[in-house]
């Protein structure tokens, strides 16, 4: 065993033999007088062990005294007097593939290696002493802990806001609700709101209610969303305490080789994100209810109010209130009337809508908003479409829409309309032979079937109304605004079920009116089924 060391000691890093006139750097690793010649004339003036370089202007000097010691080793084998109480490195510490001591670290490859591999295979790779590693890889580890603490202080925090919104939409007295004044919860817009309906006709019990259903809906959606959120932080939390342990295990480990693969391959968890605000709009809610209100009463809603605001004074006079869901102003000129006794309340399909669409009002109306609202449904439209969920096969029918802008498109179409964009255009109504459209544009109409469009004067395109009649092959496009007339009629023979559709630009709102008394049409499914 002592032989067998002994001549390790004397091996040249280079060659892997025993020295041949052996010489000493400064740095006091010893080779061969010609392998170190011949390395440094291929490498540089360096020592291939720890690199440090070869003072310009220095000699190599023979090593006498390991001289020496070589002449006694090749003279005869040192015989082993008795066992060596000196078992030697641990087995494991060595290198596998050439049993030195590991020494050194490759910070190329990620492991420990001897002197022999750095002249081997890793010769041209970026080397560390083993203990200026673990310095490195400490440093490295705290500043990970400072960060991960850092977080679970941030998600905390963000735990506490997240909390004390949830209890402002919940309202005072809920049991899971932070003792926190709730000035705008969803309890008080509630009585709020009934104490206005309160006050309106028995025609409008109605609209109270959806508008209260409209609430309930919302405010589900945003506690929905806060339990998301507050799932979210926990699971952040989670595993921002498992990371921190994981650290301080690999910290307390001794050994240094089993301390660097382990901390080389520790992930720390993403990044935490921003709270991510509740969608509670009052202003939305508030802003279905001006429309909703009439001052037919003296109870409309002025703008900017909300609950706790001063009253205003309220307006008796008779006007014709502008929103869409009004009740019906007191003179309508016979031809709206006329159109009226084939009147169908209608409804959007929240399938065919396209991911930027926002649906409220029991899916009577839709808006385009930037951010997406959810992923697309195989039936959803791509282009910014949406179509209603009633059909008609036959008959005379009559509906109304009232848009926010211009920039918006109605229609029918066959049931096999294209959900994807085939051509240039941001839709596909009256592009070809199944459908029907009237565009409305700032400046003037068109109106589009099979690709062809005939452009009309410009005339108010906010409450138009669309008269189907398939016994006779009629659609024809009206202006409501400021009186009735017809803008364009479309002349065909209607021979498979036509479905109301409709598009519009970015932050455009469509709006289904509906009259008292009108009924639903059948959806697709109904009609096939009679």
């Amino acid at each position: 065993m002592a032989a067998q060391l002994l001549e390790e000691k004397l091996t040249c890093a280079i060659c892997l033999g025993l020295y041949q006139d052996p010489v000493t750097l400064p740095c006091g690793h010893n080779f061969c007088g010609a392998c170190i010649r011949d390395w440094w004339d291929r490498c540089g003036k360096a020592c291939p062990e720890c690199r440090e370089p070869f003072p310009d202007g220095a000699e190599l000097r023979r090593n006498v005294a390991l001289s020496g010691v070589l002449e006694v080793v090749r003279a005869g084998p040192a015989r082993d007097p008795g066992p060596d109480p000196d078992p030697g490195p641990d087995p494991a510490a060595r290198c596998p593939r050439h049993g030195r001591p590991l020494e050194l670290f490759c910070r190329t490859e990620g492991r420990c290696v001897c002197s022999v591999c750095t002249v081997r295979e890793c010769r041209l790779h970026e080397r560390a002493l083993l203990d200026a590693e673990r310095l490195q890889r400490e440093a490295q580890l705290r500043a990970s802990l400072e960060v991960t603490q850092q977080q679970a202080t941030q998600a905390e925090g963000q735990l506490l806001e997240l909390r004390k919104q949830s209890s402002q939409i919940q309202g005072p007295g809920h049991p899971e609700a932070p003792p926190v004044p709730a000035q705008n919860s969803a309890c008080i817009l509630a009585s709020w709101v009934s104490g206005k309906f309160s006050s309106l006709l028995q025609a409008l019990e109605i609209q109270h209610t959806a508008a209260l259903r409209s609430i309930e809906v919302a405010k589900t959606q945003a506690l929905a969303q806060a339990r998301d959120e507050e799932q979210r932080l926990r699971g952040h939390l989670e595993a921002v305490a498992r990371h921190g342990c994981r650290i301080r295990e690999i910290l307390e480990q001794v050994d240094e080789q089993t301390f660097l693969q382990e901390s080389q391959l520790l992930q720390p968890p993403g990044p935490l994100g921003p709270l991510t605000p509740l969608q509670w709009d009052e202003d939305q809610q508030l802003g279905d209810l001006k429309q909703l209100l009439s001052r037919l009463c003296g109870l409309l809603l002025e703008e900017g109010s909300h609950p706790g605001a001063p009253a205003k004074p309220v307006d008796l006079a008779p006007v014709e209130a502008p929103g869409p869901l009004a009740p019906v102003p007191s003179t309508v000129c016979p031809l709206r009337r006329k159109l009226w006794q084939n009147y169908r309340n209608l409804t959007f399909d929240p399938v065919s809508a396209n991911r930027h669409f926002y649906l409220s009002r029991q899916d009577q109306q839709v808006k385009h908003c930037r951010q997406c609202q959810g992923p697309g449904g195989p039936g959803s439209f791509q282009l910014w479409q949406v179509q209603c969920a009633q059909s008609f096969q036959a008959g005379h029918h009559y509906w109304e829409v009232r848009a926010s802008d211009h920039s918006v498109t109605l229609g029918v179409s066959y049931p096999q309309l294209p959900r994807c964009r085939l051509g240039p255009h941001t839709d596909n109504i009256g592009r070809g032979p199944c459908s029907w459209g009237l565009c409305v544009q700032e400046d003037s109409l068109q109106a589009w079937h099979n690709g062809e469009a005939q452009r009309l004067p410009g005339v108010s395109g906010r409450l138009l109304g669309m008269d189907l009649d398939l016994a006779s092959g009629c659609l024809t496009f009206y202006s409501l605004e400021p009186q009735t007339q017809p803008l364009y009629t479309f002349h065909a023979l209607f021979n498979q079920p036509l479905t109301p559709v409709f598009w519009l630009l970015e932050g455009r709102t469509l709006t289904l009116c509906h009259q008292p008394g009108a009924v639903f049409p059948p959806g697709p499914q109904e009609e096939v089924l009679s």
